[in-house]
């Protein structure tokens, strides 16, 4: 059987976010773009409320939310503001390498740690290695009980504020994929130095730098997952972390669809309102359309999951799809405002800066087209 509707759990998850998003996020939205600030009251808020680390299980003290739930909860942020939704993501995305590859004693010590307000970055890209994961340079030679890093990342999310990184660093660079492992490294361990915070053209609340490690010694109880693993372990992550940011995506789209249906509804033009423009009226119609077709593949995505199927060519569908409808959408609810939809007095303008970065990062769109023709042409 084939059930769209939500269960009670999933109405109130969702009605919790939008609240949250309307009432906390949405006012200070703007005010975190223009000066590039990091939520961390709302942060805070989101903690407190439980929205924060939704993948975190019950084992540990977390909600244990599933993956759809989690992409429900995306939607409603990302409708408020895609930079604050986006740092709230990376935090659960910092938790998969800990939760998929940690013992049991990693698990108990940092995902508590985490439930208390302590802050994850997932440090995989580096400047020479973005789509190309096998291209990273970063190394950790065994000496002992320790791991020695060496390497410097890229890009990271939440990177000036994390208190851990889970870093992907080579133990056997001759072995490329197989050859690759992930550690878990704490932001205060001698070594660890971070970067400048990088300005963008938008998710300005989402704060980005780049990371580096000189001789950072990391005991060997912090591998996660098995040494040589830990390209595997990053694609078992982008299985879940992609139909997740692809919510936010959804959010965004919605909220430009929004935004152009009112603006539509009041705006008068040639002696009536442009709602009745069919020009206006059309693209307004084709915009529901992309959002609506691509929450389907989202959802489609994090049920296979959390149904523990395999999902790696829907979280691929979902993400590419969605990349591209948020960056037509938030253009086109641009073009509906006109002169106004330009300016920064109006929200749209943001909505379109802030669309762009989702065919980019979590793997770039040209990257999902890749996965998904593999897919297709298994033998």
């Amino acid at each position: 059987m084939i059930d769209f509707t939500l269960n009670d759990l999933q109405k109130e998850l969702r009605d919790l976010a939008r609240k949250f998003a309307v009432t906390d996020i949405a006012p200070v939205a703007a005010k975190l773009d223009e000066h590039h600030e990091f939520p961390h009251a709302l942060f805070k808020k989101a903690l407190e409320l439980g929205l924060l680390n939704p993948n975190v299980p019950e084992a540990y003290g977390g909600p244990g939310l599933g993956l759809l739930e989690e992409i429900i909860i995306n939607e409603e942020l990302g409708w408020a503001c895609s930079g604050v939704a986006a740092s709230m993501e990376v935090n659960a995305l910092a938790n998969w390498p800990v939760i998929l590859g940690g013992s049991e004693d990693i698990k108990k010590r940092y995902l508590q740690k985490v439930n208390e307000g302590w802050m994850g970055a997932y440090a995989l890209t580096e400047p020479e290695a973005g789509s190309d994961v096998a291209g990273i340079q970063s190394t950790a030679r065994k000496d002992g009980d320790h791991y020695v890093l060496n390497g410097a990342k890229q890009f990271i999310t939440n990177g000036t504020v994390a208190n851990f990184h889970c870093v992907f660093a080579y133990t056997d660079k001759a072995a490329r994929y197989n050859g690759m492992s992930c550690f878990l490294v704490e932001r205060e361990w001698k070594g660890v130095k971070i970067g400048k915070k990088e300005i963008k053209l938008g998710q300005c609340a989402s704060d980005t730098c780049s990371l580096s490690y000189e001789d950072v010694r990391i005991p060997k109880t912090h591998l996660l997952g098995k040494e040589g693993e830990g390209f595997k372990l990053a694609m078992q992550v982008f299985d879940r972390s992609r139909p997740a940011i692809a919510a936010i995506s959804i959010g965004v789209g919605r909220r430009a669809l929004d935004e152009s249906v009112r603006y539509a509804s009041e705006r008068k033009a040639f002696g009536k309102p442009l709602s009745d423009q069919q020009a206006i009226a059309f693209m307004i119609a084709d915009m529901a359309i992309q959002v609506d077709a691509a929450r389907h593949l989202v959802w489609n995505a994090g049920y296979r999951l959390d149904a523990g199927l395999k999902n790696s060519k829907e979280a691929a569908f979902a993400k590419a799809f969605a990349a591209d409808m948020v960056m037509k959408v938030t253009t086109d609810a641009v073009q509906v405002f006109g002169g106004y939809g330009y300016s920064r007095e109006y929200p749209v303008e943001k909505l379109m800066r802030d669309a762009k970065i989702f065919s980019i990062y979590e793997g770039t769109s040209q990257i999902q087209r890749i996965i998904i023709a593999r897919e297709l042409f298994k033998k």
